[in-house]
């Protein structure tokens, strides 16, 4: 029996996996939830044979989800499924070794078969996304210039990063005005859609 954890934030996406699955005679359902933070826990209880995870999930993303699980030494095989063919997203769960790296929109019979697969050891990867890994776009933001766009992403303002982080608002702005110079945009809302649209945040 193939024990599953499902981690995704749209309900009804995430019941549709759900009751799907539980067609299946081999594999089994564990626990369905809606973040990353309750899906590190079902991991950690149940520690389950199949990670299957979304990617934008409130708390903890599927892609730091992954690296935790990695991190941690448990041996379940981690899927990614996502709306996203993103060439920085596909190269962050590549470094995170998973397994599965999956379209939402693949029929539900094509997932089934890749929870199957790497069961067996096989890497799967949907087709319109394995050109992705041949599109690699090196990211020009420094550590620190990436952290000032995720802050900024997450609603925070100048003061706010600079209360958080312990830096003098004019360091804030020069991490960020250098970040937007490098991605050739005229404000930080901008640099922050790109970043994001590149998978670097």
């Amino acid at each position: 029996m193939i024990r599953v954890v499902i981690a995704e934030d749209q309900k009804m996406l995430r019941g549709a996996f759900a009751s799907l699955l539980a067609f299946e005679e081999d594999i089994e359902v564990v626990a369905e939830v809606p973040d990353g933070e309750q899906a590190w826990n079902a991991i950690q209880l149940h520690l389950p044979d199949v990670c299957l995870l979304d990617i934008e999930m409130p708390h903890i993303n599927g892609l730091e989800l992954a690296e935790n699980i990695r991190h941690a030494g448990l041996p379940c095989k981690i899927m990614i499924v996502t709306t996203f063919a993103r060439p920085g997203y596909l190269q962050k769960a590549m470094a995170a070794q998973v397994e599965g790296y999956l379209l939402k929109d693949e029929p539900i019979d094509y997932l089934i078969e890749a929870i199957r697969r790497v069961m067996r050891g096989e890497r799967v990867i949907s087709t319109d996304l394995a050109a992705a890994l041949f599109m690699k776009e090196d990211n020009p933001l420094s550590e620190r210039e990436t952290e000032m766009l995720r802050l900024t992403k997450k609603g925070m303002t100048t003061d706010d990063i600079s209360n958080s982080l312990f830096l003098t608002r004019g360091t804030v702005r020069n991490y960020l005005s250098t970040a937007m110079q490098k991605l050739e945009v005229d404000s930080r809302q901008q640099a922050v859609a790109i970043a994001d649209e590149k998978g670097w945040l």
